[in-house]
């Protein structure tokens, strides 16, 4: 009991590490480059959706969490590269951190409506799960999407079952560029 105790401890102080490092590790990021405040965006983890059920129970789709992302500056017209870091709930109520980067290809539709745009990537991070590997970090990468306008989009991340054990699903978050605050 008493070692059970002291890994629980430990994984909150690593959290609390994490949680404080993850922003600033962004912020010293970004700052090597031209910055610009409306690259800054507010994440908000919220939702995914499961393709499959689970063996027994039901899963946590209410994924609440806070993140942030940095967007560079477009590259090459349409070419958008990102940093970003999070922490929310898990599938399992688990609380999930990550860090990571990727770039996006943009895809103008300023024929629907003005600053309107669909993106299409792929996200590479760094994260630590309770059920994988017991929240030692690992790497990986997914397919990412985005769809809506420089100061409010959707993010949405396809995680495929790619061990036996994990469900394929969508998850979902709302970004909010600090640039709304102007």
């Amino acid at each position: 009991m008493k070692i059970k105790s002291i890994k629980s401890s430990l994984f909150w102080q690593n959290s609390v590490n994490l949680t404080i490092a993850l922003p600033l590790i962004m912020f010293f990021l970004a700052a090597s480059q031209t910055v610009k405040a409306d690259g800054y965006s507010l994440i908000l983890n919220g939702k995914s959706i499961h393709k499959e059920e689970p063996k027994k129970g039901s899963f946590n789709e209410k994924n609440w969490g806070l993140g942030l992302q940095y967007d560079y500056e477009i590259y090459k017209e349409h070419w958008q590269p990102y940093l970003t870091a999070s922490i929310f709930k898990d599938s399992y109520e688990q609380n999930s951190f990550y860090a990571g980067g990727g770039i996006m290809r943009r895809f103008s539709l300023d024929n629907l409506y003005e600053d309107f745009y669909f993106s299409a990537g792929v996200v590479g991070f760094v994260m630590t799960r309770k059920d994988y590997n017991n929240r030692r970090p690992f790497l990986g990468a997914l397919p990412a999407f985005a769809l809506g306008f420089d100061k409010v989009a959707i993010n949405i991340s396809y995680v495929p079952k790619v061990e036996p054990k994990l469900v394929p699903l969508w998850f979902i978050q709302l970004k909010i560029s600090f640039g709304n605050f102007d």
